[in-house]
């Protein structure tokens, strides 16, 4: 669902400019006809300036004009040709709540995988190379209590994240002319957890 640009801005200057129902500006705007009619009341939103969909192509005056005569019709976002941009992948933040589970995805990550390098790991679970050393050496400060769990079940990588490093790293591997290892058996404590 494509929604306009600044919603909460856009929203506003529906309310204040045009006839239209909250339900239609809720089902343009992407938000709640509750939030549109505390919008109008002055209880949320207070000193957003309006954003005019009209003058910036989301949305003809005429189709505003045709869902102001018409209660049961619904605003249509126009296209835009301006270029979608590209998802900036910034650095992964794990909220403080899993951090104390990351050690045990690294050391998942590193006995089930051993062909992924530090830097894909690390890039995977949002740490260090240095941390991923203390954990591999054993010299973490928790490393007493460091238990191996799939850093997918906790919640700390996606499973298509951890798809494409492991693919990344079997074609390098391939590449190089060296054997992809294959993951250790199962034991008991994997079946535990």
């Amino acid at each position: 669902m494509s929604l306009p640009l600044m919603p909460k801005a856009t929203a506003v200057w529906l309310i204040e400019k045009t006839a239209l129902t909250f339900t239609q500006i809720a089902d343009f705007c992407g938000m709640h006809p509750l939030e549109i009619q505390a919008i109008a009341d002055g209880e949320v939103a207070q000193g957003i300036v309006g954003y005019d969909p009209v003058a910036n192509s989301q949305v003809t005056a005429d189709d505003i004009k045709r869902c102001e005569a018409d209660s049961n019709g619904r605003l249509k976002l126009l296209a835009t040709t301006l270029p979608v941009p590209k998802r900036l992948r910034g650095a992964r933040y794990t909220p403080v709540a899993k951090r104390n589970d990351r050690p045990d995805g690294i050391a998942y990550l590193l006995r089930n995988y051993p062909q992924l390098t530090e830097a894909q790991v690390g890039k995977l679970m949002g740490t260090t190379k240095e941390t991923i050393q203390k954990v591999r050496d054993r010299t973490h400060w928790n490393s007493a209590n460091i238990k191996p769990r799939d850093p997918v079940i906790l919640g700390l990588c996606s499973q298509g994240d951890l798809n494409g490093a492991v693919t990344l790293a079997n074609e390098r591997l391939e590449r190089e002319g060296r054997a992809v290892p294959l993951p250790p058996p199962p034991d008991e404590t994997d079946e535990a957890a």
